[in-house]
């Protein structure tokens, strides 16, 4: 991988570092190339002692991966694409010689339970690894990829760890195999011929795609030359001050195939944006946690689409909002008001520069709520808001806010632990989740506004929603933060009917319900928003099928999945820094970048 000024490029940017080829050829040959030289990896790649089906890896949740080179020569490439799929700290293990040594090895490991180690063979020249290995399998999740002759598979007699070997060494074979230790690739090869008494020819197990794959647009059949508009576009956005910077992605049939940094994070242009940066969703929170944790407790049998407010609220049975339905929540067709303004209420007396019993709300820096402010003053305000006409779309953020009390009290859960855990962290969405200060750098989370009116600070890990913040950040309408390759993952997930990395997190048919379009009134699904039936909206954009659902963010931010083309597309920026701007919708810079990610595959490869 390599750095410039717009970020971090994907595997299929870095062409002359991955072949060493002239930078003549255009991108399309060298990436044909590519596929090419993959397709003969994948050929000589095999999968050994498996009979436990632990490749590919299934579980990402509370696992402290470990990879472990000695002396392979491509461990960069190798371990940036397995964390693509989970965190996974590089280890140089070249630094372990000899048998005292290799015991230190397994002392500063005791505090990872899979490691994945890469061999040559060289390294299993050495006998006291090989030990380390057979000893440590029992105490130890052990993944080995080795590459090489396969001469070396002789001296894994001993061992039941899960082994891919594949004949060939060189940055290609260290992508692929990296991808198929976590399912991105499948594996589908035996031995050629007999190796030791345990690895005889024609053994080996097949495994299946079940994650994303990252690769050259050419392998989902789409010339790569034909989506340089999104550069032009991204670059137009910048220049016109529409966003300081943003990241793109687009993945085809389950294969990310552009991912791409632009800009900065802010336009004082001291730090690039980078693909692996951490937004704020904004809305994206409705689609991205608050409907994915109805769609759950809905299959459960613990959410009734039709079953009223009043059913699991009581403070609310006394109010006009008792009989208002979920289904009327989530479509926004409840009759509610856009928004209740609390925030715009505050008294100097209700926050404090420091915490305290009676102040424990962080809503920004050196800001803090006091205690119960949303049960006192926000919730009360909401139930008597004006009720308007059920059954009309009028788009509220204050139907989010009710759906996550009611989630809350079905699960007596908090809305970010929930999706957390049941969630993102075994989906392996590394950056996906709220209050992102918690767990990351601040130079990681990219700044949203100045807000000069209510907090008084440039906002970077606070959540840009007010309603949101005087909530610690955690809200049903607002409040998640991700990256693109997170968003990718998950409504991945949502295209292959809820299915993902080997585990069914939803039925087909609760995907169906909830992107479908609902009623005749709008465009929206259950929390999805949808296509524009109405042509001259071009909504999402012009060229998107009425198969299309996702959702967009007032930060600046979307995602679209469109069904009909296997297609999911991501934008994330933060149009609102240093104060907003209505340029990027003034612009369609969203939808334009789409139309090209689209008007290239329907060129395919020409």
């Amino acid at each position: 991988m390599r750095k410039n000024r717009w970020g971090l490029f994907p595997v299929v940017g870095a062409v002359c570092i991955l072949f060493n080829t002239a930078c003549a050829q255009t991108p399309h040959q060298t990436n044909l190339k590519f596929i090419k030289d993959q397709q003969t990896v994948a050929n000589t790649t095999v999968l050994l002692n498996n009979k436990q089906f632990q490749i590919p890896i299934r579980d990402l949740a509370n696992v402290k991966f470990a990879s472990v080179h000695f002396q392979y020569q491509f461990a960069a490439q190798f371990d940036s694409l397995l964390n693509k799929y989970a965190k996974v700290d590089a280890i140089n293990g070249s630094v372990y010689t000899g048998l005292k040594n290799i015991d230190n090895l397994s002392d500063d490991l005791k505090m990872y339970n899979t490691i994945i180690l890469s061999l040559t063979d060289v390294d299993l020249d050495n006998p006291a690894l090989v030990n380390y290995i057979v000893s440590t399998q029992k105490i130890k999740n052990l993944v080995l990829v080795v590459s090489g002759s396969g001469s070396a598979l002789a001296k894994l007699d001993a061992v039941d760890a899960p082994i891919i070997w594949t004949e060939r060494a060189n940055a290609v074979s260290a992508q692929y195999v990296a991808q198929a230790v976590f399912g991105g690739v499948s594996i589908t090869q035996t031995l050629p011929r007999t190796f030791s008494p345990k690895y005889t020819a024609q053994t080996g197990s097949i495994t299946n795609k079940t994650r994303l794959q990252y690769t050259v647009p050419e392998e989902a059949g789409i010339n790569a030359e034909n989506l340089a508009g999104i550069d032009k576009i991204a670059a137009e956005a910048i220049r016109e001050r529409a966003t300081p910077g943003c990241v793109v992605l687009v993945a085809k049939d389950g294969k990310v195939i552009f991912n791409k940094a632009y800009g900065y994070h802010t336009y004082d242009k001291v730090d690039p944006d980078k693909v692996t940066d951490i937004f704020d969703l904004a809305s994206i929170t409705k689609v991205g946690a608050t409907t994915m944790e109805a769609m759950r407790l809905y299959e459960q049998g613990k959410l009734g689409l039709d079953s009223t407010i009043g059913t699991y609220i009581a403070t609310a049975r006394k109010s006009d909002k008792s009989d208002l339905k979920i289904r009327e929540l989530l479509t926004h067709q409840a009759g509610l008001i856009p928004d209740v303004r609390t925030w715009e209420d505050l008294k100097p007396a209700d926050m404090r520069p420091d915490s305290s019993a009676d102040f424990p709300t962080k809503i920004a820096a050196n800001l803090f709520l006091r205690k119960n402010y949303f049960r006192d003053v926000t919730w009360p305000k909401m139930l008597v808001s004006p009720l308007r006409t059920r059954g009309k779309y009028v788009y509220s953020d204050v139907s989010m806010y009710i759906v996550k009390e009611i989630e809350e009290t079905i699960t007596a859960t908090p809305l970010n632990v929930y999706t957390q855990k049941n969630f993102y962290d075994p989906l392996g969405m590394q950056g996906a989740g709220f209050q992102p200060l918690y767990r990351f750098p601040k130079d990681r989370i990219i700044p949203t506004e100045n807000d000069a009116t209510f907090r008084k600070q440039l906002l970077v890990g606070y959540v840009h929603d007010q309603g949101a913040g005087m909530l610690a950040g955690v809200s049903g309408h607002a409040g998640l933060f991700a990256t693109a390759n997170d968003l990718a993952i998950l409504y991945q997930m949502i295209l292959n009917k809820g299915s993902y990395g080997g585990t069914q997190y939803f039925k087909p048919e609760t995907v169906d319900l909830f992107t479908a379009k609902q009623s005749a009134v709008s465009r929206r699904g259950l929390g999805f928003d949808r296509w524009d039936p109405e042509v001259s909206k071009k909504y999402p954009s012009e060229l998107a099928s009425p198969e299309t659902f996702g959702h967009t963010g007032y930060t600046g931010t979307c995602f679209w999945v469109d069904a009909k083309r296997g297609l999911v597309y991501v934008f994330l920026s933060n149009r609102v820094n240093p104060k907003v701007s209505e340029k990027l919708s003034g612009l369609s810079i969203r939808g334009r970048i789409q139309d090209v990610a689209i008007s290239a595959i329907e060129k395919g490869l020409k």
